[in-house]
């Protein structure tokens, strides 16, 4: 009892020398932490609200309305021989590689909590579904930091690769429960035209609380950042990070973009743009993209909450993510040389989507979510046909 109590007053300690740093550090830089906060807030603006708002309004919904239900019914025979996942499931796996973090693992989390997938099967899932948005590769770091489409497009398909992989690693995680992705569920929420009111406007709500909850965690650690690298804290743990890894060939900058991008993957990426090998570079931007920073971490956990849905399942997952991405980048460079032509409409696509504003943004997403959210209906549809010719047939 005495460990645990001396335990609890280290920690304690620790904690109290850590926020008397950080209210030190607003006052000493004051004028920083104002930039980096606008910073911040204009990423939101810009690129988070826009591109996430809709698609958690999307995910919402087709939990809500019981379309995951029906899609699950015609993909039943797909996500399980591969994931050991229920069909309803690919509802989160389409929605987070479309959507981006974190909506994928938003949307597991909602599978979950209405008993639309296991406890289990919802941990497999956020191991692998909490991925990056084309948009946010293809156009912020592929056109954006790398001025390149093809390097975009590479980095997505080690990530989406990378993705799968994890996918089918961890159908074996507590491969040994009985069956419990082939257990008849409670029934699932069934699509009723009356319930569309009340399940949207309760989406909008809880879609516009998240987007808020993601936002402050993007401005928190964008100043957390600042103040780390303004107060020399982060500069010196990369030189010590790098003096440590110097046999595998890092330096004290390449040691900070690590940290940096271990923190928060916008900040982290940026710093890629130029200096240094350019194998180099896309190595760390895989992992980067792959690992999604704690500030992302921060925002799927706020989400998991009291949900008793493992932590250290989706944290090792994201890990093995980012390392997989970056083995993959390495294979796709040496496969297809960089110096390859790509055709001009992709180059002008991905280059529009670097300099989106927030009204083009948030139309670009808003009709990708609706041609999502169509998709789900038509699938929906399809299977209740198919239930219906069933009952048809046997009546017969």
């Amino acid at each position: 009892m005495s460990r645990l109590l001396s335990k609890a007053r280290v920690r304690d300690l620790f904690l109290g020398l850590a926020l008397l740093c950080a209210t030190l550090a607003l006052m000493l830089y004051p004028k920083p932490s104002m930039e980096a906060a606008r910073t911040g807030l204009q990423l939101c603006y810009n690129v988070i609200i826009p591109s996430l708002f809709p698609f958690f309004v999307l995910s919402s919904l087709v939990v809500e309305l019981g379309l995951a239900g029906y899609l699950g019914r015609l993909l039943e025979g797909i996500m399980w021989p591969l994931f050991h996942v229920s069909g309803a499931c690919a509802s989160a796996f389409a929605l987070g590689f479309v959507g981006g973090y974190p909506v994928g693992a938003k949307t597991a989390i909602n599978l979950y909590e209405r008993g639309m997938c296991t406890r289990t099967e919802a941990e497999r899932l956020l191991a692998f579904c909490n991925n990056s948005g084309p948009a946010f590769i293809l156009g912020v770091v592929g056109a954006g930091i790398f001025a390149s489409s093809t390097v975009g497009v590479l980095l997505y398909l080690a990530h989406a690769l990378a993705s799968v992989c994890i996918g089918l690693l961890f159908r074996f995680y507590k491969a040994g429960e009985a069956n419990g992705g082939k257990k008849r569920r409670r029934s699932a929420p069934q699509f009723q035209v009356q319930r569309f009111s009340t399940a949207f406007t309760g989406s909008v709500k809880n879609a516009f609380l998240s987007t808020l909850n993601i936002c402050a965690f993007v401005v928190f650690f964008t100043v957390v950042i600042q103040l780390l690298i303004r107060s020399g804290f982060l500069p010196g743990l990369a030189r010590g990070l790098g003096t440590l890894l110097a046999p595998f060939g890092f330096t004290p900058e390449w040691a900070q973009r690590l940290l940096t991008g271990a923190l928060e993957i916008s900040s982290g990426v940026s710093t890629l743009s130029e200096g240094g090998a350019l194998s180099g570079r896309l190595t760390m931007a895989a992992f980067m993209l792959g690992w999604a920073g704690i500030s992302v971490h921060c925002q799927v956990l706020s989400f998991i909450g009291d949900s008793g849905l493992s932590v250290g399942t989706y944290l090792v997952g994201k890990l093995l993510h980012g390392g997989l991405s970056a083995l993959f980048i390495a294979i796709l460079v040496r496969l297809f040389p960089l110096t390859a032509p790509v055709s001009n409409y992709l180059v002008d696509q991905v280059a529009g989507i670097a300099g989106m504003e927030f009204h083009s943004a948030l139309t670009v997403s808003i009709l990708a979510a609706w041609i999502i959210f169509l998709a789900f209906l038509l699938a929906a549809a399809l299977s209740t046909r198919k239930c219906l010719c069933k009952r048809r047939r046997t009546m017969l």
